[in-house]
C-alpha cells in the first residue's frame, strides 16, 4: 500500500446518503459577504425533511435540532453537499444525522472537501391535519 492510498483510506468521508447539492452563491450572503449559518440550517432542515418523508411516507415536522457545531465557514462559490443518515426511528419520531461538506471554489481534486457542520434533527410524522401520527402506520 502506498502512502497516498493510506492517506485516502484515513481521510474523513461523508456518512449517509447525498440528499442535496447546491452552490453557495453571492446572493446567499449576509451584509458582510459571508454565507450565514441560517442558510446552512435551512438546507439541512430541507434535507432532513426529505429523508424523514421517505421513512414516514409523507409529511413530517422538525421538533428538535440536537448538538450542532459549525466547524468552518462556507465561502461563496463552494459546492455544498448535504448528507443524511437515519439514526433512529421511534413510534412517531425519526432522528436523522445531517452532515454538510463543502468543496472550495477552486479545488482541483474531489478529495479537497471538508466537513463544515453536523447536527441531529428530530422530526415527527404528521397526518393530513397536522397531528402527530405513527411513522409506520
Amino acid at each position: 500500500m502506498t502512502l497516498l492510498e493510506t492517506d485516502l483510506d484515513d481521510a474523513p468521508a461523508p456518512q449517509g446518503q447525498l440528499t442535496l447539492k447546491l452552490l453557495a452563491s453571492r446572493q446567499d450572503t449576509n451584509l458582510y459577504g459571508d454565507i450565514p449559518g441560517g442558510w446552512l440550517i435551512n438546507h439541512m432542515d430541507q434535507s432532513a425533511e426529505l429523508a424523514a418523508g421517505r421513512e414516514a411516507g409523507g409529511r413530517t415536522a422538525t421538533v428538535a435540532i440536537e448538538s450542532m457545531d459549525f466547524l468552518s465557514p462556507v465561502r461563496v462559490g463552494s459546492m455544498v453537499s448535504v448528507y443524511t443518515q437515519v439514526q433512529e426511528i421511534g413510534h412517531s419520531s425519526i432522528r436523522i444525522i445531517v452532515e454538510v461538506w463543502v468543496r472550495p471554489p477552486h479545488a482541483r481534486r474531489l478529495e479537497e472537501r471538508q466537513k463544515v457542520t453536523e447536527a441531529r434533527f428530530v422530526r415527527v410524522a404528521l397526518d393530513d391535519n397536522g397531528r402527530i401520527r405513527a411513522v409506520h402506520g
